[in-house]
């Protein structure tokens, strides 16, 4: 089991940023299976995804997951974030949300889970990175980098030169995502990012790659 993290502000995220992007077909067991396998490959840093729209499966699978992550040291310290859904942010007790530009406004998230949680924003090109830098976001997400699978309509490839125009215009926290691979992760870093959101590069043997993920971006 992983021990919760104590919320703090200001904060620094870790150089991986893993993803569990998940089907509604996959059993809760696996989800977990797979979180702790990231974890003991020292993640510290999750975002829970699933599409499926199946809200009931969602706070299921989540507040697994947050029991999992109550467990007494010396495990290591892991935050748990939800993508787009603030209410189950709060009640599987998670400690952030992640919204992208299809769904409730930073402002109205930050109304829902209050000033202590974590809030992150994604964005596409310069016009919306700007404008969710001017919002309560604790750290914007800038992609897709690379060509990616992981969506069925991805937005533009901004590539290396998207990375270190959108650095040039915010001072919070960046993360980097689509495409993201341990072959091009330190490129991606060099860039500008503060850190790396990566799904598919982790899912065959999640605490190997997670591994080697941290040796890479030392």
């Amino acid at each position: 089991m992983i021990q919760a993290a104590p919320l703090s502000k200001p904060f620094q995220l870790p150089r991986l940023y893993a993803i569990l992007d998940v089907v509604s077909s996959r059993a809760t067991s696996d989800v977990v299976a797979f979180a702790e396998a990231l974890v003991a490959g020292g993640c510290t840093l999750l975002q829970y995804r699933n599409k499926s729209g199946n809200a009931r499966v969602t706070l299921e699978q989540a507040r697994e997951l947050r029991r999992h992550t109550r467990a007494g040291a010396p495990a290591p310290h892991v935050r748990l974030i939800m993508n787009d859904r603030a209410d189950l942010c709060l009640a599987a007790e998670f400690d952030g949300v992640h919204v992208g530009q299809e769904d409730l406004s930073p402002e109205a998230v930050r109304r829902i889970i209050g000033p202590d949680r974590w809030l992150g924003v994604s964005t596409h090109n310069p016009e919306q990175l700007r404008e969710a830098d001017l919002t309560s976001a604790d750290y914007l997400a800038i992609g897709p980098v690379f060509s990616t699978s992981s969506k069925d309509k991805p937005d533009p490839v901004i590539g290396l030169e998207g990375v270190r125009r959108a650095r040039a215009l915010t001072r919070k926290p960046l993360v980097a995502i689509g495409g993201i691979t341990r072959a091009n992760a330190a490129s991606v870093i060099e860039a500008g990012a503060d850190s790396v959101a990566v799904i598919s590069d982790l899912l065959r043997e999640p605490r190997k790659s997670a591994e080697e993920f941290f040796r890479i971006l030392r």
